[in-house]
């Protein structure tokens, strides 16, 4: 029995497992999730190929916008050496292009939520840019944010200004990030809001160097990568009815855990009850088939 981690060096991440074959990564979607910077002992079933999809569902549609590292999501197209390993990668894999990635995770909020709507309650900021008095929880914003932060390999990510930002990568690659970042969240929130019935309400990118030339990669508007609501019911001023993994989040933080602490990632309490693994899963193929349109992956 043939299997990649025996073929290929592997680098693997919270959820995705990066095998490096050489002038290309193939990069395979696990149904492992995380929260609170946990990598939680359970598993939901399907995760991975619904992301993948996904991912793959809105790299053909935002190309025109910024190009992608993305090559295939087709097994038959991958290269001759993949074709009898024996892990199952069908529907959770994608070859795609190497890039330099720039050590940042680029974060676009329209709506006051989540760890920005903690900060606003605080200091009338978030991440450290001023908003207007009176703001209600779920409200959308002025206008949205652009709100960098460093992406840590291990541990959790720090948020930074732009002016931080331009100085790891550069100014005139910062800008260009900053403005492509604003205008892939507008364009996506527009869509759903008006032809999916979902609330777009932040995201995060990631891109790299292809070539001498800035693209996108990693992942995209994905459950994992995004905070959806369901527009039906919306409503300022209490947290929403979501697509995502808050429903995760939400029981851990019953349990007492909402960062990073002293706990094994193996402990008891990290594990998530059935209801709760069959409820995630519910949320995420809902996600699914409300985003690409298909009933089942």
């Amino acid at each position: 029995m043939v299997r990649l981690r025996d073929r290929f060096p592997l680098k693997q991440g919270k959820v995705r497992d990066i095998y490096d074959l050489g002038n290309e990564l193939l990069i395979i979607a696990s149904d492992r999730i995380s929260a609170f910077d946990y990598i939680l002992p359970d598993e939901i079933p399907d995760k991975g190929k619904i992301l993948n999809q996904i991912a793959a569902y809105w790299f053909d549609r935002t190309a025109s916008i910024i190009p992608n590292h993305l090559i295939s999501t087709e097994v038959k197209d991958f290269p001759g050496n993949l074709q009898d390993v024996s892990d199952d990668i069908e529907k959770r894999s994608m070859l795609v292009r190497k890039a330099n990635k720039f050590p940042i995770e680029c974060i676009v909020r329209g709506y006051i939520a989540g760890s920005g709507w903690k900060n606003y309650k605080k200091t009338g900021t978030i991440c450290g840019i001023k908003l207007p008095e009176g703001l209600v929880e779920s409200e959308k914003l002025p206008e949205s944010l652009f709100t960098p932060s460093t992406k840590a390999e291990n541990g959790h990510d720090e948020n930074i200004s732009f002016e931080e930002m331009a100085r790891l990568v550069d100014p005139i690659s910062a800008e260009k990030i900053k403005e492509v970042s604003l205008r892939l969240y507008s364009f996506a929130h527009d869509i759903l809001m008006e032809k999916k019935g979902i609330i777009l309400a932040d995201t995060k990118f990631e891109f790299g160097l292809y070539n001498n030339e800035i693209i996108l990669i990693d992942e995209i508007f994905t459950p994992d990568s995004s905070r959806f609501w369901d527009n039906e019911g919306f409503e300022p001023g209490k947290s929403q009815t979501s697509f995502d993994k808050q429903f995760v989040r939400d029981y851990l933080i019953s349990k007492g855990i909402q960062h990073k602490e002293n706990i094994a990632e193996d402990d008891e309490i990290l594990r998530l009850p059935e209801y709760i693994i069959q409820k995630t899963r519910e949320k995420y193929s809902q996600a699914y088939t409300k985003i690409t349109g298909k009933l089942s992956i």
